[in-house]
């Protein structure tokens, strides 16, 4: 298993340094400045020009694409062109709580969307079947912006019962240990159900093929056939193998997850990496964009190695080797 763990790290690298390039490059190209933020009546051209030296924006682009790629594989992300701080500072504040808000996401997909998908598996072709594909189809197809505000505006402004920004209050910090987790929690419900309920949705529905595919096999009808409990069946031998094609379906939603908090973020004004990305992307500044989709890049990879190692856990069949 070693050996195939270090193949995928090795075969990610390109993939990932593509990406990056690709990223580089489109950002540069896209119309706008970033001395835009700059410019003043009162500057004079030989310093914005000196400016423009200082942030390595005279050079030519595949020097600069070059010192960019030198520079990320020593680990040094830049300054930004706006905070006038180190990329890595401002990663390592914004990394931990968009991590928090995907991770918690990412549970109530998995627990939701598993626990529906077997109901209405078991209930198939019934009014509750029905009643979950319908809701399921709709949820799906609810756009997130338009979900998260409908929710600020019903449990924050009307009936006051959630806050509607922020990760916490302004002064957690006077709160006791289990006010102050209690304070979190009031504000990850809603980022987390707008961030993991159309996901739950689609895992409902791939749960409910996959268990009826798998109950359809013989050795499901063999364990019938002894006399055991439809219950013992259904969640002892025919779930775990039916969990297999979820899992993959796991490492493929990090990436949406990562994508979706973008809007998320923006909406519940959560201070995370897709927040920090929108403010970068309007500023044109170009370390922090290239920084935040780089480490994306390598949240998606990781993510897709963990799914394919979790295989051999639920499937001692299936051997990475």
């Amino acid at each position: 298993m070693w050996t195939y763990i270090l193949k995928r790290i090795l075969i990610s690298i390109p993939l990932v340094i593509g990406l990056a390039t690709v990223t580089f490059f489109i950002i540069h190209l896209a119309p706008g400045d970033p001395m835009a933020l700059y410019r003043n009546p009162d500057i004079s051209p030989e310093v914005m020009e000196l400016m423009r030296r200082n942030l390595g924006l005279d050079q030519p682009l595949h020097i600069q694409y070059v010192k960019w790629l030198a520079s990320m594989a020593r680990g040094n992300f830049g300054v930004s062109f706006t905070a006038h701080r180190p990329v890595l500072d401002i990663l390592k504040e914004a990394i931990p709580n968009t991590l928090q808000l995907t991770f918690a996401a990412l549970i109530l997909d998995l627990i939701v969307g598993v626990v529906i998908g077997v109901i209405s598996a078991i209930k198939q072709y019934t009014a509750v079947d029905h009643s979950i594909t319908v809701s399921a189809l709709f949820i799906y197809s609810m756009p997130s912006f338009w979900l998260g505000l409908m929710l600020i505006l019903l449990f924050s402004l009307v009936l006051g019962w959630l806050p509607a920004s922020q990760m916490q209050s302004i002064n957690a910090d006077l709160f006791g240990f289990w006010h102050r987790v209690w304070d979190r929690i009031a504000h990850l419900i809603m980022p987390v159900f707008v961030l993991g309920i159309a996901t739950a949705a689609g895992t409902a529905r791939f749960m409910r093929g996959s268990l009826l595919e798998v109950v359809r096999q013989d050795y499901i009808r063999t364990a019938r056939a002894k006399g055991l409990s439809e219950r013992v069946v259904i969640f002892k031998h025919g779930l775990r193998n039916a969990l297999i094609p979820i899992v993959t379906l796991t490492g493929l939603y990090l990436p949406f997850l990562l994508g979706g908090s973008v809007i998320t973020e923006t909406i519940f004004a959560w201070p995370g990496m897709g927040r920090v990305a929108v403010g970068a992307i309007f500023a044109r500044d170009y370390p922090v964009v290239l920084a935040v989709n780089l480490i994306a890049a390598v949240m998606v990879v990781m993510g897709n190695l963990l799914a394919d190692i979790t295989y051999s856990f639920l499937d001692p069949r299936i051997r990475l080797d």
